[in-house]
């Protein structure tokens, strides 16, 4: 049951690497930063199926976090692409 856990991890990190292709060679801004958007999410989704794997909850705790503080983030972007900040 745990290999399964591990595939999954490494299909997600894969999935990391093509949204990092689509942040190099994105056409837009805004497709940049919807990639890393993504690439966030797919962190949070690797912690938790590695907290599932190694059976140590305190790396939810982690993604909880983590995924606080991309959102943060992703506001703080969309304003600076917008021009809102100076």
């Amino acid at each position: 049951m745990n290999d399964i856990f591990m595939v999954a991890a490494i299909i997600f990190v894969l999935l990391i690497f093509a949204c990092g292709v689509r942040i190099w060679r994105g056409p837009t801004n805004a497709d940049r930063m919807l990639a890393l958007d993504v690439i966030n999410i797919l962190v949070v989704i690797v912690m938790i199926t590695l907290s599932l794997w190694f059976e140590q909850p305190v790396f939810i705790d982690v993604a909880i976090v983590y995924a606080l503080l991309s959102f943060v983030g992703t506001l703080y972007v969309a304003k600076l692409i917008m021009g809102d900040l100076e």
